[in-house]
């Protein structure tokens, strides 16, 4: 990592004296990001007055908003998960709609329907839910696949097709879907072509002692949880992505994007041969679009104008444990995905 800074320090330096100097963009970037980055902090502070030790499930949904990607949290129930979507959604001046997914749900419950109109002889479109700048799909494992799948248009194509119409959802637009990991009965497994449409599967886990008294203390209030205020509209939304694209991406880090995703495809090229019979399938080329989308996120939220190791490191594991499939083998040995993620991390050479 020293290495790569020092590089991009000569780089810098190198290139100071040029007319268009990409050494002055990347400092009056820096700048930008330095400026901008308060708006993403009240944003946080404004969640973390209902929000309780869940720093690490925030950071992950800050990143899926600047990085315009979605989410997928999975967890125990009490875990925050429908809260902390609310609240973010509740901080930014933006339409959102809440989707409670349940196995007798039906597609048209999610996208719409056309209605005809017996006074005129007509049709005219109703639209869903899926409507509006925030969609938050609830427990979305308890519909079956032809409703989950009514999602895939718009998480990928940012529109949806109603009759013969179609139509663009909202900008920005965000699915951030919820499953809970425990109850089998009932409840439908996301097909895998869909759990690639999200950016970011984020596994809670739960608060620690101090913070589950602090949680006690916030819902057991006279005056009840505090309320969010409006921090942020959808024009800052749209204006911070732009600025976190222009973050600088160095082909080392490109290189070593695709060394990890490639890792989960060709483990034994990688000196993981201990892999080749756990994994039936690696990561899609989503996950390097998303690694690179995400880190310039994460080093938006740390103030950087560039990306380093660190950044791809620190969203590795939300990004590609959804996109790899597991062998029999795998499961026969308990081994997870996270598992054989962290283990590509830890063998991949970081530049």
């Amino acid at each position: 990592m020293a290495t790569l800074l020092q590089e991009i320090t000569q780089i810098m330096s190198s290139l100071e004296n040029d007319t268009l100097s990409p050494a002055e963009s990347l400092r009056l970037l820096a700048d930008k990001i330095q400026m901008e980055n308060h708006i993403v902090q009240l944003l946080r502070k404004e969640m973390s007055k209902v929000i309780v030790g869940q720093s690490y499930m925030v950071d992950r949904l800050l990143i899926a908003l600047l990085a315009n990607g979605h989410v997928l949290l999975e967890g125990v129930p009490g875990l925050a998960k429908t809260l902390a979507i609310k609240s973010l959604a509740q901080a930014l001046d933006a339409t959102f709609s809440r989707i409670q997914f349940t196995p007798d749900l039906l597609p048209a419950d999610v996208s719409g329907t056309q209605m005809y109109n017996q006074k005129s002889e007509t049709f005219s479109v109703k639209k869903g839910p899926i409507f509006a700048n925030f969609v938050l799909a609830d427990e979305i494992n308890r519909a079956p696949a032809k409703v989950q799948s009514a999602l895939l248009e718009a998480m990928e194509e940012r529109q949806i097709t109603i009759g013969d119409e179609t139509f663009q959802l909202p900008n920005p637009f965000l699915v951030l879907a919820t499953q809970n990991p425990i109850d089998q009965e009932g409840t439908y497994m996301l097909p895998e072509a869909q759990v690639d449409r999200f950016m970011l599967k984020v596994v809670l886990d739960y608060p620690k002692m101090e913070e589950e008294k602090l949680i006690i203390r916030a819902n057991v209030r006279k005056e009840g949880l505090e309320k969010i205020s409006k921090t942020l509209s959808t024009a800052d939304v749209l204006r911070l992505r732009e600025l976190t694209r222009e973050i600088y991406l160095d082909e080392k880090i490109e290189q070593y994007i695709v060394d990890l995703v490639f890792a989960t495809r060709n483990p034994s090229k990688y000196g993981l041969p201990n892999l080749e019979t756990l994994i039936s399938f690696g990561c899609s080329p989503r996950a390097s679009i998303n690694l690179a989308l995400a880190g310039k996120a994460h080093a938006f939220l740390n103030n950087r104008a560039f990306v380093i190791p660190e950044d791809i490191r620190a969203v590795a594991v939300d990004v590609m444990q959804h996109r790899i499939g597991l062998s029999y083998e795998a499961e026969a040995e308990n081994m997870t995905a996270k598992k054989i993620v962290e283990a590509v991390i830890n063998r991949v050479d970081v530049p």
